[in-house]
């Protein structure tokens, strides 16, 4: 799109995405989009599952477990409600295990295209075009601390272009480079009882925890104006209703929060906002309703897994920014290829998000001991 919508659709993600949603403002939020259709499709939830390549994302502790090599690619058209061809994402990550290392490293990337911008006069007639992007480069490692045990991390390079140019009389260009990193663990029990119950979850019951985008903040032409990254804390479990030869369930659940602190005139550093987010952030209620729930569960078919059916559902409180919507998709797999497909139904009309389509292809691979 070769004209000034594009400036709205910029404006919309940034501004509609975290303002609007989450209170306080961060830089670069599609750090923060859902990079799979498999957890998309589960109420975009997934960090107590960790079981692919995509854990680089949800939980890379998750790689600890893993003994495959893997290839995965996702691409979405993002926020359709606009209506922009050339506003899209697109992901990629190869993961795989090295014995030198005791676990597996993985690498991802992320790419958002924000398409193509005019700068015009007063008249207004065209002076120059330019195309706006974001893109991060991450690494990551995953190992076992103990039996059940993994530890995850990851490091991550961002780059951000959203103009050629300063505004007014401001030097410099809206062009920015960061760097964040995350720390993450999951937690798989082979016996675990429920408190006051001879009730055994071991086996079928996965915690895991993920605090992610830690870093400074991203300087774009002011330093004194510089946003924090959206750095992010996410909690979830998964369990495994049923495990039979040719039928298998899970459900999963997330919940995550900004650990950001703005007033007026400051944005907290991330080493304080660790703590300012909790102590700042108001009433208990207050800082109930700044986590975001997200619940999902898939069911497989098959010996091996063949087809799955996945449905999910994401909510936050309205008064912190009333995103809610349904979740839907489908996978398969064939050997050593998978192709799995989500779609998101809003309840509000002609919400940003509403009928997103994500598209995942994945190969995977050989089975290399680490343990």
């Amino acid at each position: 799109m070769r004209h000034r919508f594009a400036v709205v659709a910029l404006l919309g993600f940034i501004g509609w995405q975290w303002a609007e949603a989450q209170v306080t403002t961060s830089a670069v939020p599609f750090l923060l989009i859902a990079p799979n259709s498999r957890a998309s499709a589960m109420g975009e939830s997934g960090v107590a599952l960790g079981d692919d390549a995509w854990a680089i994302f949800w939980n890379p502790a998750g790689y600890a477990f893993q003994t495959n090599s893997e290839v995965a690619l996702t691409q979405a058209n993002w926020l359709p409600a606009f209506g922009l061809s050339d506003l899209w994402i697109a992901h990629g990550v190869y993961k795989q295990p090295w014995e030198e290392v005791n676990g597996v490293v993985a690498v991802g990337l992320t790419y958002l295209n924000l398409g193509e911008f005019v700068r015009t006069t007063n008249t207004p007639d065209p002076i120059e075009t330019w195309k706006g992007y974001e893109v991060a480069l991450a690494l990551g490692y995953g190992t076992k601390i103990g039996e059940n045990t993994g530890l995850g991390v990851n490091t991550r390079l961002i780059y951000s272009s959203l103009a050629n140019l300063g505004a007014g009389v401001e030097q410099g260009r809206g062009v920015a480079t960061g760097f964040s990193f995350d720390v993450a663990v999951l937690y798989k029990p082979t016996s675990l009882f429920i408190p006051f119950t001879d009730v055994d979850v071991g086996n079928v019951m996965t915690f895991g925890a993920n605090l992610s985008n830690i870093g400074p903040k991203l300087t774009y032409i002011d330093e004194a104006q510089a946003d924090a990254l959206p750095m992010n804390l996410r909690l979830g479990l998964s369990w495994k209703v049923l495990e039979s030869q040719y039928n298998n369930i899970t459900f999963i659940g997330d919940v995550s929060r900004l650990l950001i602190h703005k007033d007026t005139t400051h944005t907290d550093e991330f080493y304080e906002a660790f703590v300012t987010t909790w102590t700042k952030g108001g009433s208990l209620s207050e800082q109930l309703r700044q986590f975001v729930t997200g619940l999902g569960a898939e069911y497989w078919y098959g010996d091996p897994k063949l087809v799955a059916i996945r449905v999910g559902f994401f909510y936050e409180d309205p008064r912190a920014g009333n995103r809610k919507f349904m979740t839907f998709g489908a996978g398969i797999r064939y050997d050593i290829y998978g192709f799995d497909f989500s779609y998101i139904s809003a309840f509000e009309d002609q919400h940003p998000l509403g009928e997103t389509l994500r598209f995942s292809l994945a190969i995977e691979w050989g089975s290399l001991s680490i343990q």
